[in-house]
């Protein structure tokens, strides 16, 4: 049986629902979906330049789930602006 996850600390709230390249229609969108957790991890990391073992403490996670949040949250941003699709930010918890 899998361990519960743990719950994370979320800092702080987008007041923004989503990026959508320019010109570009909803219908058909096919955005992809960045959790809370993935975008605080990005926040602390890429925004206010903490290093991942300070991140992980802000979060109140390990650093190693720390990690697989942020590598996880960098590659749906990657693909949002490689393959040109909206990028939707889940607001809440994350579980």
């Amino acid at each position: 049986m899998p361990r519960r996850m743990k719950r994370r600390r979320i800092g702080w709230t987008s007041n923004v629902e989503m990026f959508k390249p320019a010109g570009m229609p909803m219908a058909g969108a096919n955005p992809i979906e960045l959790m809370p957790d993935e975008m605080e991890a990005i926040r602390l990391k890429d925004y206010k330049g903490l290093d991942q073992q300070a991140a992980a403490e802000a979060m109140g996670i390990s650093q190693p789930t720390f990690h697989r949040i942020y590598i996880s949250a960098r590659q749906k941003i990657a693909t949002a602006l490689i393959e040109g699709r909206a990028l939707f930010i889940r607001k809440g918890d994350t579980f």
